[in-house]
């Protein structure tokens, strides 16, 4: 029987080491057929084979983004970019023209606002907002989404202007008059405005809370979310991403997922973990069971537990084993040392993998001391636990990474050489002596389990090629700072059969190796063949998912 698409003419990276290189692929039955020359495969196709000539560009893998936040993405697209702005003057233009656009909104809402939107060296205040857009709540997002700066309205709104309860790690932060400054640091504080946002903060309950959207949506809400992922699957699709590791979750995000793929929408696989959080009871990992044992098929399932240990380095809420350089800070702990043990004990004893944000070197080492933990109390096995960014690492615990099995999780674009954010702050919340081990993809990847990328969509966009650029062709930051610049081939591996084993799925995808899910990227160029400085143009050309064509430019 003839397959039912033939890709000819390519620069086949299979991924696989037994069988490296190819020209052209085979698909039937949503799997690979047939490797070979184009000649081969080629003389396979019949008349009603869908033939792609790939034109001397790279094939491979679809590429899986094993951070992302599925849902929180989806919807931003919808919301007001001001990415790399830093003048209020251009602020305010943006921001009045898009809220004449949605006079409906109740609160007019941006994302990518840099810390210092309002110029350089300046924080962000309610009162800079009011000057911005004086007559309707607005509320503007980090790009790293853990800082939400609000206006005067919308604290009022939001009933937080005089403060308000926060979980462990998170602030409102407040002025001497005892008002709000309009800074909110980590998701307690900012949940009370995200309430009020288009979709009412569902896309951010699995995140905020790990629970469901209290009250249940109703049936307009769930197709305004259903909407959205819709159109967030179609963006990671036309980026050749075929697979999604997302780093929060709710049953009701699943109950959207599972309705896409009853109705053939789910145009990509995606993992859902459990999220416990800090205030919750161990028997919520009932639920967790729950979940796995509901959703376990090819295109959606749940197999681990995620967990938040610290915050991040721009608001200097990352945990720090020392304090902040001119500081008496050292960061906030979402998890006592003892909770996060007993939590990661736990779920490991019920076979679940763990994956942890862990920006500062102190929350780094208590990760790693729970996975120590769970390893004691409950023996060796292969669990495959991960962490979360690792932007800062102690030197004495490179070598636990590789003791303790773990994967070390990160996203080159985040790196203050990465390319993406201004990279001037952070001498600001590092010392020197932390600098070589700021972002140290090379000692992660001699140390660690694996090294894995991914873009955490939509702290940064989910395009996979600046990525790629930022890791094969890192920014020189001068003295002090270690080349870490990764080789292609091994960047591409650790965004492909890297992800998929994280994923426990080496066996089935990650590589184009006969009897593999046709999960597979055309690319717009020969990748092996383009200047380091120029990967991020490159682009996929063709997305084919489980042999379906999710994308064709």
């Amino acid at each position: 029987m003839a397959p039912e698409i033939v890709i000819l003419n390519g620069k086949v990276l299979t991924m696989d080491p037994g069988r490296p290189r190819a020209e052209a692929v085979a698909v039937a039955a949503g799997r690979i057929v047939a490797l070979g020359t184009s000649a081969e495969i080629g003389a396979m196709a019949g008349p009603d084979t869908k033939q792609v000539d790939a034109e001397g560009a790279t094939v491979l893998p679809g590429f899986i983004d094993s951070h992302v936040h599925l849902f929180g993405g989806s919807v931003e697209m919808g919301y007001l970019d001001l990415y790399g702005m830093q003048d209020e003057e251009a602020v305010t233009a943006a921001v009045r023209a898009y809220a004449d656009d949605c006079p409906d909104d109740r609160v007019v809402f941006a994302v990518q606002a840099g810390y210092d939107l309002m110029g350089p060296g300046r924080e962000t205040t309610r009162q800079d907002l009011d000057r911005v857009l004086p007559d309707r709540p607005l509320a503007v997002y980090a790009p790293d989404h853990h800082t939400i700066w609000a206006n005067t309205a919308a604290l009022e709104l939001a009933g937080i202007l005089h403060g308000g309860p926060v979980e462990a790690g998170a602030e409102i932060v407040m002025a001497e008059d005892g008002t709000a400054t309009g800074a909110l640091l980590e998701p307690s504080a900012y949940v009370h405005v995200l309430k009020h946002t288009r979709n009412g903060g569902r896309d951010m309950a699995g995140l905020i809370t790990g629970t469901d959207p209290v009250p249940a949506p109703s049936a307009d809400a769930r197709a305004k979310d259903k909407a959205a992922l819709i159109a967030g699957l179609k963006h990671c699709a036309c980026h050749g991403i075929t697979g999604l590791h997302n780093m929060d979750g709710n049953f009701y995000q699943m109950e959207l997922l599972a309705e896409l793929e009853e109705e053939g929408a789910l145009i990509a696989r995606v993992e859902i973990p459990f999220h416990l959080k800090s205030h919750d009871p161990l028997s919520r990992l009932e639920e967790a069971e729950e979940m796995r044992a509901r959703y376990a098929s090819d295109y959606l399932w749940c197999n681990r537990v995620k967990m938040f240990m610290d915050g991040v380095l721009e608001s200097r809420t990352a945990l720090m084993l020392e304090n902040y350089p001119g500081t008496d800070g050292d960061g906030d702990a979402v998890f006592t040392a003892e909770q996060f043990n007993a939590a990661c004990v736990a779920a490991d004893a019920k076979g679940f993998q763990l994956a942890t944000h862990a920006i500062g070197d102190l929350a780094v080492r208590r990760t790693l001391d729970g996975y120590a933990a769970a390893r004691e109390a409950n023996g060796v096995r292969d669990a495959r636990h991960r962490v979360e960014h690792i932007e800062v690492i102690h030197p004495d615990d490179l070598p636990r990474l590789g003791a303790l099995d773990v994967v070390a999780s990160v996203q080159p674009g985040h790196a203050a050489f990465g390319h993406v954010f201004p990279p001037h702050g952070i001498k600001d919340v590092l010392r020197p002596d932390q600098w070589p081990y700021a972002f140290a993809w090379k000692a992660q990847r001699a140390h660690a389990a694996r090294l894995v990328f991914s873009t955490d969509w939509p702290v940064m966009p989910v395009d996979v090629m600046p990525n790629v650029r930022a890791a094969v062709d890192p920014m020189d930051l001068g003295a002090g700072w270690p080349d870490q610049s990764q080789e292609l081939l091994e960047t591409l591996e650790s965004y492909t059969v890297g992800n998929a084993w994280v994923e426990f799925s080496e066996d089935r995808k990650g590589r184009l190796t006969e009897g593999y899910f046709a999960d597979i990227a055309v690319m717009s160029h020969d990748l092996e063949a383009m200047e380091p400085s120029e990967l991020g143009s490159a682009r996929a050309v063709l997305t084919l998912c489980g042999g379906r064509v999710t994308w064709e430019a």
